[in-house]
């Protein structure tokens, strides 16, 4: 497959060839998923947990949490365009970006409560 740049993207498989590349854009965007899940952002290996069901609740919390951050960070991109860096890539995730801004207002709370109670709009369903 050439990419966009005229570079060439090789893939080799022993399973379908011709389902290849959309396998790999699956499996990359839960590679991402759990990125988030664990180095870059909630940290969830530091729990320890191994009880399935107390496993299945933080999965829960966890993916309210990671739907509140990309929410709260597609805000942020709004509010303030994030130029590409020279290779083309935003310099932050709009995930970093929504995790950073909640982190920052959720610890400074009684300074930000109102940029609190905006930021949790996207749970009601009006």
């Amino acid at each position: 497959m050439r990419l966009d740049d005229g570079d060439l993207l090789i893939v080799a498989t022993a399973h379908n060839p011709h389902s290849a590349i959309a396998d790999y854009t699956k499996r990359w965007a839960i590679e991402t998923l759990f990125g988030c899940f664990k180095s870059r952002g909630f940290c969830l290996e530091s729990t320890h947990l191994q009880d399935p069901q107390r496993l299945s609740k933080l999965f829960a919390l966890l993916t309210l949490a990671l739907c509140w951050c990309f929410s709260s960070g597609l805000w942020q991109s709004l509010l303030k365009t994030l130029k590409p860096k020279k290779h083309g890539r935003l310099p932050k995730s709009i995930f970093r970006l929504g995790f950073d801004f909640l982190r920052d207002i959720i610890f400074d709370l009684h300074l930000n409560s109102l940029a609190f109670f905006n930021s949790i709009k996207f749970l009601s369903c009006t």
